[in-house]
C-alpha cells in the first residue's frame, strides 16, 4: 500500500502594506547596482518593506494602495547636499561675478534689507516646488531664520538638514556668532527627534568665523550628537584670505581647530591637495561637489576623482538658485559627468553610473544619512521617484544610467514619495499651492528689482 503524498505547506498570507510601487525597471542604486525589470516596492510605515519582482511582490503583500510604474524608472530620490533654498528670491539678481565680489557687493547687502522670516518662508516654499517638481527628495541647506526652512520643509513633505548659519558678523538674523549659535541651539531642540528633518549648524566658512568660535560649534554639536556644515577652499579669494590672515589652507585651518570629523561636510573642496585630501578621508568628512556653482562663478574645479580614490564620501550639490541658477539635480549630474572628462581630457572619468550614484547614495553619505537614504533596499526610508521613459530624448533606451545622466530632463520626473507619501503624483503636486508661492515670489521680485542699482 503506498503511502500518502505529502501535502506541501500552506503559502503564508499576503502581509498587509501601505504601498506597492509596481511595474517599472527598478535601479536600486544598492552596493552591487541591482537592476529588477518589472519590479516592485513595498512600503509600510515610511520604510521599504521589500524589493523584487513584481509577481513575487504582488504574492507576499497586500496593499491598501497600487501605484502603477510600467514602462517607467523607479529610483532612490536625488539627495542636494547643498543649497540655500531661499535664495529662489535672489535668482538671477546677480550674475558673472568673482565670488567674493558677488557676496560682499550684492549678496550681503540684499539680504541685509530683505532676509526675514517671511522671505525664508516664501524662498523655501518656491525651492521646495521645484525640488519636488525635478525629483529631489533631500536637501541640505545653510541659510538665516532657518526654524522657518525646517517648517517648509516639513510642511511640503521633503526630508532636509537645515542649518543655521553662523557669522561672527552682523547677519539678518543674528548680531553675532554667539547669538547665531543660541539660533542653533533652539533650532536643534525642536527638530532633533523628527524623522525627516535633522537639524545642523552652519558656520558659513573660516574666513567669516573666527577660530575662538570653533570650539563652541564643536562642544554644541557634540551635546546634541548634530551635524555640521561648512563652506571650505572654494575659490582663489578665499584662499588669498586664509594665507594673508592664517598662513595656512581652510581644510589645514580646521584640522589644527579640532573640526574636521565625522559630523562634518564641507562645501566646494575645490583648492585641496593630496594631502588635505587624505585628511578628509582620515577624519570621515563628507563634501559637497557643487560643479554648476563653481563654473559660474569661476571658481575652478574639484578634484573629484582623486577624492573618490581616496575614499572620501562626496555627492552632489546645486548649491544656491543664485548662484547655479536652479536645484535641478538633473541639470547638474549631466554637467559634472561632462566637466570631469573635459578637465582631464579623458572620456572615461565620472561615467554616468557613478554620477547617478553621487546624487543619491554618494550624497547620503556625504551627509552622513546613508544608513537611512539614498538606495532602495529593505529597512531604508521610503524616499523614490518613477521618472518616464516615454519622451524622444530617451528613446531607444538602451542603458538607463545613461539616459538618466546625459539625456534625461528634469521634467522627466513623474511621481515622488518621501516617507512612503506622495508628494507628486503624474506631475501633480500634492503638498504645495504652486499659485499662492507664484504671487509670492513675484511680490518679492518687484521690491527687490526696485532696491537694485540702475
Amino acid at each position: 500500500m503506498s503511502s500518502p503524498k505529502k501535502r506541501r505547506p500552506a503559502a503564508p498570507p499576503p502581509q498587509p502594506v501601505d504601498l506597492l510601487v509596481l511595474g517599472g525597471t527598478i535601479l536600486t542604486l544598492d552596493p552591487v547596482d541591482t537592476i529588477v525589470p518589472d519590479g516592485a516596492v513595498a512600503i509600510r510605515k515610511g520604510r521599504i518593506a521589500a524589493v523584487g519582482p513584481r509577481r513575487e511582490l504582488e504574492r507576499r503583500y497586500r496593499p491598501r494602495r497600487r501605484l502603477d510604474a510600467r514602462d517607467r524608472l523607479i529610483l532612490p530620490g536625488l539627495v542636494n547636499a547643498h543649497t540655500h533654498a531661499a535664495m529662489t528670491l535672489f535668482r538671477g539678481v546677480s550674475d558673472d561675478q568673482e565670488l567674493l565680489t558677488w557676496l560682499e557687493k550684492y549678496m550681503f547687502p540684499l539680504e541685509a534689507r530683505f532676509v526675514s522670516p517671511a522671505f525664508v518662508r516664501w524662498g523655501t516654499r518656491l525651492a521646495c516646488w521645484e525640488m519636488i517638481a525635478s525629483g529631489t527628495t533631500t536637501f541640505a541647506d545653510g541659510y538665516f531664520f532657518t526654524q522657518e526652512v525646517a517648517r517648509v520643509a516639513d510642511e511640503a513633505g521633503l526630508r532636509a538638514v537645515p542649518g543655521q548659519g553662523i557669522f561672527d558678523v552682523p547677519t539678518p538674523d543674528a548680531k553675532n556668532s554667539a547669538a547665531g549659535l543660541a539660533r542653533c541651539e533652539a533650532l536643534l531642540g525642536e527638530w532633533q527627534s523628527h524623522p525627516r528633518i535633522t537639524p545642523a549648524l552652519c558656520p558659513h566658512s573660516c574666513y567669516t568665523v573666527a577660530p575662538e568660535t570653533f570650539p563652541r560649534i564643536r562642544e554644541l554639536a557634540a551635546r546634541y550628537h548634530a551635524r555640521v556644515m561648512i563652506h571650505a577652499a572654494e575659490s582663489p579669494g578665499e584662499m588669498k584670505i586664509m594665507k594673508e590672515r592664517y598662513g595656512t589652507t581652510p581644510v589645514r585651518h580646521l584640522a589644527r581647530l579640532g573640526a574636521l570629523g565625522p559630523n562634518l561636510t564641507a562645501a566646494h573642496c575645490v583648492w585641496v591637495d593630496d594631502d588635505e585630501i587624505r585628511l578628509l578621508a582620515e577624519h570621515g568628512v563628507g563634501v559637497a561637489h557643487c560643479a554648476e556653482s563653481n563654473m559660474k562663478l569661476a571658481s575652478g574645479t574639484a578634484p573629484l576623482a582623486k577624492m573618490l580614490a581616496a575614499g572620501v564620501a562626496v555627492g552632489l550639490g546645486t548649491d544656491g538658485p543664485a548662484s547655479n541658477n536652479d536645484l535641478d539635480m538633473f541639470g547638474e549630474m549631466a554637467t559634472v559627468a561632462k566637466l570631469h572628462k573635459v578637465a582631464s581630457l579623458d572620456p572615461t572619468r565620472a561615467p554616468a553610473a557613478q554620477v547617478l550614484r553621487l546624487a543619491t547614495l554618494g550624497a547620503a553619505a556625504a551627509l552622513h544619512l546613508e544608513k537611512e537614504i539614498g538606495s532602495l533596499e529593505p529597512g531604508k526610508r521610503a524616499d523614490l521617484i518613477v521618472v518616464e521613459t516615454s519622451s524622444p530624448n530617451a528613446l531607444p533606451l538602451y542603458h538607463p544610467y545613461s539616459y538618466l545622466v546625459y539625456s534625461a530632463r528634469a521634467d522627466a520626473v513623474e511621481t515622488v514619495l518621501v516617507e512612503g507619501k506622495i508628494l507628486m503624483e503624474r506631475r501633480r503636486l500634492q503638498t504645495l499651492d504652486t499659485e499662492v508661492i507664484r504671487r509670492h515670489a513675484e511680490r518679492y521680485r518687484r521690491q527687490i528689482a526696485a532696491a537694485l542699482p540702475r
